[in-house]
């Protein structure tokens, strides 16, 4: 492991591989560009979502017994467990150097009226994380929790959970002194499952309307590439206790209804805001604005924690809170920015599948 190639010869594994940022991460982890890993492990407990991205690596259409039981043999590797069990958790830690923690629960209605499931996968799963490295001693090198926007200033059980998640990394860096324990967090990603452009795209499709909850809603733009950009970064360059946040454009939802519904004779209406909703998308609040150091493409805020804290430069760079009304995209920027990562409407998008002809 050097500090260019972190990767290099390294067993990678990634917690809640299967979802969509799990998907782009492990093909770019793969792909070299940190290091060649002698093996990334996807840890989750969807059997199905395992079996289609063995194939799908693979590049093979259907099963056989070569592609099945050849797991153990590959660089990529299939382990199916959760979190929140420590017994398959501490099974998978004990073969690992670098832990990339994605599993969660993240969709807001559902930790909405689930609270102690949310607490159970985002809370407790870090904390068994950090108690296993710590009580068995484990030379695990680094460890990235994957947070969200929703994490600061919450308003809801997923960002609180979220939140929470976030501290029980950073502290672990006390509890675990000879690994770097950091986090990442960012805003709504193009085209991931959940997110608005698949919803607007399936809208446009069925001719309308394109629901928007208020007039005045902004949301940060950032693709999958962007967020893989993060973990790499911070994986990279990141002190303990950092928590990265990358530059990000953002767009008002009503512009980005109006691009993608272009010339079509598709409406909008407003719905209202929801339940644990915010207007604006916050990646720092006024408080950490206070620990804020650049990072080139990134913020990184350090930790409050004067323990964890390493020799930093005096200040911050942030005199306020960074959020989503702050810069917001015209039109013609939004739609060049669509256009780059092929979300327009009729785009085949390697997420979301082929979203309308």
């Amino acid at each position: 492991m050097t500090a260019e190639r972190p990767f290099e010869n390294q067993r990678i594994l990634i917690t809640g591989g299967t979802g969509s940022l799990g998907q782009v991460l492990t093909r770019r982890v793969l792909g070299g560009e940190m290091g060649r890993p002698a093996a990334v492990v996807i840890f989750s407990r969807d059997e199905a979502k395992q079996h289609f991205m063995r194939l799908q690596h693979q590049n093979v259409a259907t099963a056989t017994d070569e592609v099945i039981y050849r797991n153990a043999k590959d660089a990529l590797q299939f382990h199916i467990g959760d979190v929140r069990d420590r017994w398959s958790l501490a099974s998978v830690l004990s073969k690992t150097d670098i832990v990339i923690n994605a599993a969660a629960l993240k969709q807001v209605p559902t930790c909405e009226y689930y609270p102690t499931e949310a607490v159970r996968t985002n809370i407790l799963g870090p904390e068994n994380i950090v108690s296993i490295i710590e009580s068995q001693q484990l030379p695990i090198k680094v460890v990235v929790g994957v947070s969200t926007d929703k994490a600061c200033k919450p308003v809801n059980v997923m960002g609180m959970t979220k939140a929470i998640q976030e501290r029980v990394f950073i502290q672990g860096n006390m509890r675990c002194r000879d690994t770097r324990l950091v986090c990442v967090r960012y805003g709504n990603v193009l085209a991931s499952r959940g997110s608005v452009i698949p919803l607007f795209h399936e809208q446009i499709r069925r001719g309308g309307p394109l629901t928007i909850t208020t007039p005045d809603m902004t949301r940060f733009l950032l693709s999958l590439d962007d967020a893989v950009d993060t973990i790499f970064a911070a994986v990279r360059d990141g002190q303990p206790g950092d928590t990265y946040i990358p530059r990000a454009p953002a767009a008002r939802m009503t512009d980005l209804a109006r691009v993608l519904i272009g010339d079509r004779p598709v409406k909008t209406v407003i719905t209202g805001i929801r339940p644990g909703e915010k207007v604006h998308e916050i990646l720092i609040s006024e408080e950490e604005a206070q620990r804020v150091e650049d990072r080139g493409h990134f913020y990184a805020i350090r930790s409050l924690l004067p323990e964890v804290q390493a020799q930093r430069a005096a200040g911050s760079v942030l005199s306020r809170e960074y959020s989503s009304s702050d810069d917001v995209l015209d039109e013609p920027a939004l739609r060049e920015l669509l256009t780059q990562n092929r979300l327009m409407v009729g785009d085949a998008d390697g997420e979301t599948g082929e979203l309308l002809r």
